[in-house]
């Protein structure tokens, strides 16, 4: 009950302070029925002894937003980490398990399925050209991961062969992880007021991580463990587990369930705000950025502090006058790192740099450099279809918690599907950055919102290239990955037809207020 009542504490204070910019992009109604229902799922969770309670409540509940609320993405972004994404064996007759659900499978049941089939009814056939091409490299990557089976790293190393009911288990999870996602939200978010709603949906949902994330910091305090722990035992080994940073630093993680995850998100959720807050004060902003840097901060995550600063140097690239914005950029950042390195926070975060150390790097940056040349000699044997027993050939590897790590997507992709599936996989995203580019670039001269909107979105895409080649594709990396992916596309179907948010509620230009 502590736990709980100190998150409905911060998430109310959060909500109450995020009000006013998200009503900017949302309709009351939405935002205050998003509210309750992040409150209410958050105390029936601690309150359920198992994830099947929490479910048995859940699942109607988002059925139920999902069909009330008139951007059903957006509800989904907010409720993504309302509770962590624990693992759940669904158990069968004949079989050990049928899959595993958590929170993610459970809104996409609930959620993402149904809004897809609208969107599906009422889709405007004459643009569905506009995303063809990334629909059928994603198409192409899936049914490459369905096709390859890659078993899993069992502790006692036997390797389980494929089965047409594996197969079809594959295929299955594929459709509703990546497939439904991404086209709910390439097709339903079919206006520029739906895209800015859902970013600054997202961005609540973050700064309440990143203030819980804090608080953890603070009193060194999982706030979600022991949900965790009561919902699932036996996994504890690589979710919620006690992660430090040299000798004492609490690496936090609120509801993410990885501190990496989390310092990711809060990486891309910083590069909605600088969209969003545009045309708030100064005073505003610093505000709100303090709050996600502390978060940030927090996690001691190294490669999603870099992610954040690529994303503010990307947005200002290519904003116009790119020279002197990034000039401004970079001065920005330098007098931030200035004040944060005259600060004890300063000292723990050089002390957590690679180099740290007496100019020797430390043990992960050495993981890493081993992993990448082991994985090179596989690949090179491997090179088109790449090798699905890799895992066993990679036992030197294993590390402390008992697994071997991939912690490079790119390598994970090449290592296991060769580089025809590594082309597919950035096929598919180079597809989309490039049509949300050609549109942004063509509207910025007539409609400079709708263009930052897009480069706002093609920003956060590049930081994100980067930060999964210091992460593997696991819980919110993976979703926000193909979030970001489908609002590029639909940022692209919509072109310059998109209807601005703030024309339409302030009725007025917005050209001198930026």
């Amino acid at each position: 009950m502590k736990e709980l009542i100190v998150i409905l504490a911060i998430a109310a204070a959060t909500f109450a302070l995020a009000k006013p910019i998200a009503l900017r992009f949302s309709a009351p109604a939405d935002f205050a029925r998003r509210r309750n229902v992040w409150l209410a799922l958050t105390i029936i969770a601690f309150l359920s002894p198992n994830f099947w309670i929490f479910a048995l409540f859940a699942a109607p509940i988002y059925v139920w937003a999902g069909r009330k609320d008139s951007n059903p993405i957006a509800a989904y972004l907010l409720l993504m980490h309302v509770v962590p994404p624990v693992p759940i064996d669904i158990p069968t007759i004949g079989i050990s398990q049928l899959f595993t659900l958590d929170n993610y499978r459970l809104l996409s049941f609930c959620v993402l399925i149904p809004t897809a089939l609208r969107a599906r009814r009422s889709i405007d056939r004459k643009r569905t050209s506009d995303s063809r091409m990334t629909d059928l490299l994603l198409f192409a990557f899936g049914v490459v991961q369905i096709a390859l089976f890659v078993p899993p790293d069992l502790p006692d190393h036997v390797i389980l062969q494929d089965s047409p009911t594996n197969v079809l288990r594959r295929a299955f999870l594929v459709f509703i992880d990546i497939f439904v996602l991404y086209y709910a939200i390439s097709r339903s978010c079919s206006d520029r007021r739906k895209i800015a709603d859902a970013e600054a949906a997202f961005c609540v949902s973050a700064g309440i991580m990143s203030l819980v994330a804090t608080f953890e910091h603070l009193r060194t305090w999982l706030l979600y463990k022991g949900l965790a722990l009561r919902w699932n035992p036996l996994d504890t080994n690589f979710l919620m587990a006690w992660l430090f940073r040299g000798s004492s630093w609490l690496r936090t993680q609120a509801s993410a369930g990885h501190p990496l995850v989390l310092g990711f998100l809060l990486a891309i959720a910083f590069g909605f705000l600088l969209y969003l807050q545009s045309r708030d004060t100064l005073r505003v902003r610093l505000m709100t950025g303090i709050v996600f840097l502390c978060g940030m901060v927090v996690t001691y995550s190294r490669g999603p502090w870099i992610g954040a600063i690529l994303i503010f140097l990307a947005y200002s690239a290519l904003k116009p006058r790119a020279v002197s914005r990034l000039f401004k950029a970079a001065f920005l950042i330098a007098i931030v790192l200035g004040l944060i390195g005259q600060s004890s926070v300063g000292e723990k975060i050089m002390n957590s740099l690679p180099f740290a150390a007496g100019g020797q790097p430390d043990a992960t940056l050495l993981y890493r450099q081993r992993l990448a040349d082991r994985s090179f000699e596989l690949m090179r044997a491997h090179p088109y279809f790449g090798d699905q027993l890799a895992i066993q050939k990679m036992e030197d590897l294993r590390q402390g918690q008992g697994i071997i790590d991939i912690v490079n997507t790119y390598i994970g992709v090449a290592l296991f599907t060769g580089w025809v599936g590594l082309a597919l996989f950035l096929g598919f995203i180079l597809s989309a950055s490039m049509g949300a580019y050609r549109v942004a670039k063509s509207t910025i001269s007539t409609d400079l919102d709708g263009g930052l909107l897009g480069f706002n979105i093609l920003a956060c895409i590049v930081g994100v290239l980067f930060m999964i080649a210091d992460c593997s594709l696991i819980f919110g990396v993976e979703k926000m990955l193909y979030v970001l992916i489908a609002l590029a596309a639909a940022y692209a179907r919509q072109g310059k037809q998109m209807i601005s948010p703030v024309a339409v509620r302030n009725s007025g230009s917005i050209h001198n207020k930026r």
